[in-house]
């Protein structure tokens, strides 16, 4: 320690500086916060409402359909069925509505957030630059630390959960919207100048269907990672699978832990299979 300058002894206050600045915002939007907080979970539970009201039966009936139809394979309905019939049968049917509402919502504003940035970011590279190292902090920091400021901002509930998981899961979106767009083929985009298309006819006709399946890639990342914050997201209050998960650990409950997780990984299994391109979901 001799060899080291003074001036490196120092400790540079990143964790001061981050602590006031929570402390700012706590002190001078509180209400603000809490206004944002109470309308989103209301919003949250507006959808957990509506799918608790439908039976289980006919939703999983609606969901075997919906597999068939984008898939046209009988196997992977019946596969759907039978996966949710089994979380019917172990009573995680309501975590598990919880679970799937938490997932839209933070998959749906990672979407609407990521593959505009993704679309920047490609046509501008000195914003990719720029974004690179953020969307490295975003997915390699400790996600326990992100539930520190949203839950002094947002209180206990859906919302610090919500946040969290958004925060974690974008980077997805954004780099493989940024991925398909660049990858589009120079001549693609010559061949549409040629024949006088617009900025605007260039990205929705030539470089958002050549790019598809990059961003259906992220999106399906970004579900998988908004999945893997559920659990995490129980400790500041969220409902679903998360709470079982955690009430096993803290008790030591094999049984319920092994159940709930399982549920998790069949959530997870379904919106997969939903969500693949036509074509790729295998047999």
């Amino acid at each position: 320690m001799d060899l080291v300058p003074a001036f490196l002894m120092h400790k540079i206050p990143v964790g001061q500086w981050a602590r006031v600045l929570v402390n700012y915002l706590t002190d001078n939007f509180h209400e603000q916060f809490r206004l944002f907080s109470e309308g989103l979970d209301w919003m949250i539970q507006g959808v957990v409402f509506l799918l608790n009201a439908i039976p289980p039966l006919i939703l999983i009936a609606g969901v075997m359909a919906l597999g068939f139809w984008l898939h046209r394979k009988v196997r992977l309905a019946v596969g759907i069925g039978l996966a949710l019939l089994l979380i019917l049968n172990l009573g995680y049917w309501e975590q598990t509505i919880e679970t799937i509402a938490l997932v839209l919502y933070a998959t749906l504003i990672s979407s609407v957030i990521g593959v505009p940035l993704g679309i920047a970011a490609a046509h501008r590279p000195w914003l990719f630059t720029l974004l690179r190292p953020i969307l490295d902090l975003m997915q390699t920091i400790p996600t326990f630390v992100y539930l520190i400021p949203t839950l002094m901002l947002f209180g206990l509930g859906m919302v610090p959960g919500l946040i969290s998981t958004v925060i974690f899961a974008i980077p997805a979106p954004i780099r493989l919207t940024h991925l398909g767009i660049s990858g589009v083929p120079t001549h693609l985009i010559d061949a549409g100048k040629a024949f006088g298309a617009s900025r605007m006819q260039l990205l929705f006709k030539v470089e958002l269907p050549h790019a598809m399946p990059n961003i259906m890639a992220g999106l399906n990342q970004c579900i998988m990672l908004s999945l893997s914050m559920v659990v995490i997201a129980a400790l500041v209050g969220a409902d679903g699978l998360g709470k079982p998960v955690v009430r096993a650990l803290n008790s030591v409950n094999i049984a319920q832990g092994i159940e709930a997780g399982l549920a998790i990984v069949i959530v997870a299994i379904v919106l997969d299979r939903l969500l693949k391109q036509p074509g790729n979901v295998s047999e």
